[in-house]
């Protein structure tokens, strides 16, 4: 049995075709949903139009980069500290900081700890950076 091939038709036959298919879908359905449809149809729009505006939402302009958290670490902490504790991750304006040791630790907590989120705010901004948590690992 050959099969019925009809090439891709422009202008007044294309048109003719598609009320020729929605005739059939409304008989076959036995009700016209045409204007349903197109009423359902959400018409595209531009990514540059939709980009800003979910960028804007997410406010990924004023996310640090975990990079630049490291950078401005190094910078502001002494080496000493530096080469015990690490910035980790940075989660709703908390700086998390992994320490090697308990003594180190304890030591960042009771001693150091006003001192490096002072230069860290002063560094990258009060409302990037609010406070911090130092964790033992």
């Amino acid at each position: 049995m050959a099969a019925n091939f009809q090439p891709a038709r422009s202008g007044a036959g294309a048109k003719r075709q598609q009320r020729a298919r929605r005739r059939v879908l409304a008989a076959w359905r036995r009700v016209d949903l045409t204007e349903a449809e197109r009423a359902r149809m959400v018409a595209g729009r531009p990514l540059a139009e939709v980009l800003p505006k979910v960028l804007a939402s997410i406010r990924l302009d004023q996310r640090p980069s975990e990079s630049q958290v490291v950078t401005v670490w190094k910078q502001v902490v002494d080496p000493q500290t530096a080469a015990h504790a690490q910035p980790v991750g940075l989660v709703r304006g908390t700086l998390i900081v992994a320490v090697d040791s308990s003594v180190w630790l304890a030591e960042i907590m009771r001693y150091r700890r006003g001192e490096i989120l002072e230069r860290i705010q002063d560094a990258m901004g009060r409302d990037v950076v609010r406070k911090i948590s130092f964790r033992a690992g």
